[in-house]
């Protein structure tokens, strides 16, 4: 039996480059954000003693007036347009339940999807007992946030056909935090993999289809066998997702694929190793500061 041992490293010290990246403000509850009373108080603040103070660890985000501070490690807070990737819980009278990695489970109402096909009419008793054979508990799903409640519940919808059941591929579940928002979180990679980067920490990477399949009103998921190939690039996709969350690097296609080519020189086993990790890492985060600028 083969083993593999590997003894510690001095940590390498961080270049020059990156360490003049702009530094952001962070702060941990309790801590005094500004004593200036100009300022308005936003998420994760509370006032005390006329000083703005800090009720959760993260970043302090300043748009004009209003002062807010996102949260590191948090659930995920659905906002109106997001693009989501969850799971069904659970099939109950004209809704699905799904888990999205927020509070509350979210909700999917029979009449905020399109029917099979692509028909537009009232839903009826017949497509209420048929809901099982749409959506099942245990099937993923793509959607986008139509309305968020105020106890933090979250209703979502599928009206597009770039939305629906998601066929063969695999989930990564990250940070909310980590994932960058962005004006389109569907991206087909020239790798030869496609991934959804779900605001709510869910990303879905799966084998890009040759065909869009438009008549099938997002319902039919494509079970067909995935070749090696293309298996091989979603798991080394996967374990890039993996080493940049662990590393705290913000997800985006751009992160993503540099980090992809990055990791080609090594096995797809080994880039989850923490000196191989942090080697792809750094490459990758010298790579997006240079194309900054």
């Amino acid at each position: 039996m083969a083993v593999e041992m590997r003894l510690p490293v001095a940590r390498k010290p961080l270049s020059e480059t990156l360490g003049r990246e702009s530094k952001k403000h962070l702060v941990v509850p309790g801590d005094t954000i500004t004593t200036d009373t100009g300022f308005m108080r936003g998420h994760g603040t509370y006032m005390g003693e006329e000083k703005l103070i800090a009720s959760v660890a993260g970043s302090v985000e300043r748009v004009n007036k209003l002062i807010c501070v996102k949260a590191l490690k948090t659930r995920y807070n659905g906002e109106v347009g997001d693009i989501v990737v969850g799971r069904i819980t659970e099939v109950q009278q004209k809704r699905w339940k799904v888990e999205t990695n927020s509070r509350l489970d979210s909700v999917l109402l029979l009449s905020s999807m399109n029917l099979p096909g692509g028909e537009l009419r009232r839903r009826s008793a017949e497509d209420e007992l048929a809901m099982r054979g749409f959506l099942q508990e245990g099937d993923l799903i793509s959607a986008e946030v139509q309305a968020v409640f105020s106890d933090g519940a979250i209703s979502l919808h599928t009206r597009s056909l770039k939305y629906g059941k998601l066929g063969q591929g695999v989930l990564v579940q990250v940070s909310p935090s980590l994932v960058k928002r962005q004006k389109t979180h569907f991206h087909d990679l020239p790798c030869g993999a496609s991934v959804i980067l779900g605001n709510n920490g869910f990303i879905w990477v799966y084998p890009t289809p040759e065909h869009k399949e438009d008549d099938a009103g997002g319902f039919i998921a494509n079970l067909e066998p995935v070749s090696l190939g293309d298996r091989e690039v979603i798991s080394r996709l996967r374990n890039c997702i993996v080493s940049l969350a662990t590393q705290r690097m913000m997800l985006y296609d751009t992160s993503i694929l540099y980090c992809y080519e990055a990791s080609l020189q090594h096995q797809i086993k080994d880039i989850l190793k923490p000196e191989i990790m942090e080697e792809i890492v750094m490459e990758t985060r010298q790579r997006l500061l240079e194309q900054e600028g």
